[in-house]
């Protein structure tokens, strides 16, 4: 497989030493340095770009994959409010598209367990309820893109939260999450259930970013050949 990357930083080079140890070649780097280079006639031999950069240029880099047909991974955090606008653009180019905020295997996993503690949860008040996330102090965007989609989880499994703000709150309507950022620290997420009796936590906590990268170029690997939007639950079968 001929893969793109879109985003040459830490992650770009992580993801590219996996994709390499795989079999697959690496045709285009694109990054701050070389803007120039990210042209139709570049694209024109890759079977899958891999997407990897701020939430100021995902979705300039997201428009230009999509209007070249593309096929394409993404993992930028920070950018959700023109998702719809990419997925639509996908689907007028009949290309294929993947997001998720996380593509760690074990990430992964872990929402699905958020999800259904969450909804055992749900007839069980008397417990507050808190997210926390540390990162690295070189993450751009609070809370991280894990962060939202976990208490987007929990919002929709407890009706008594409406919204999720990032700050301590005392709002019964409100689930708060909270960032932290400090060195070294590739990520971390809990998810706290507190009452007067007991807690209940449950926590990921990522060692190296190998576990993102494998998980973006198993994301490559589905998508190659594929047409549609998918989910990284496609991709793992769950």
């Amino acid at each position: 497989m001929k893969l793109a990357l879109i985003g040459y930083g830490k992650m770009g080079k992580a993801i590219e030493e996996i994709a390499l140890q795989r079999g697959h070649q690496i045709v285009l780097k694109i990054d701050i340095d070389n803007q120039a280079d990210f042209t139709k006639n570049n694209l024109a031999d890759v079977d899958v770009a891999i997407e990897f950069t701020s939430p100021h240029s995902a979705y300039e880099n997201l428009k230009k994959l999509m209007l070249n047909n593309i096929a394409t991974v993404c993992g930028s955090t920070g950018w959700l409010d023109k998702l719809e606008e990419v997925k639509q653009s996908c689907s007028e180019n009949h290309g294929a598209f993947i997001y998720a905020s996380n593509y760690s295997v074990g990430v992964n996993i872990f929402f699905e367990v958020n999800k259904r503690l969450a909804a055992l949860m749900a007839a069980h008040k008397d417990y507050a309820i808190q997210l926390i996330e540390i990162h690295h102090t070189q993450k751009k965007d609070a809370p991280s893109g894990t962060a939202i989609t976990l208490a987007e989880q929990i919002l929709e499994n407890i009706p008594v939260k409406k919204i999720w703000v990032n700050h301590v709150s005392e709002k019964a309507d409100e689930l708060e999450i909270i960032s932290e950022r400090t060195d070294p620290a590739p990520g971390t997420h809990k998810i706290k259930y507190s009452s007067a009796i007991d807690d209940i936590e449950i926590i990921h906590t990522a060692h190296t970013r190998t576990g993102f990268a494998l998980g973006a170029v198993l994301a490559a690997e589905f998508i190659a050949g594929k047409k549609g939007i998918f989910e990284m639950k496609d991709v793992l079968g769950l």
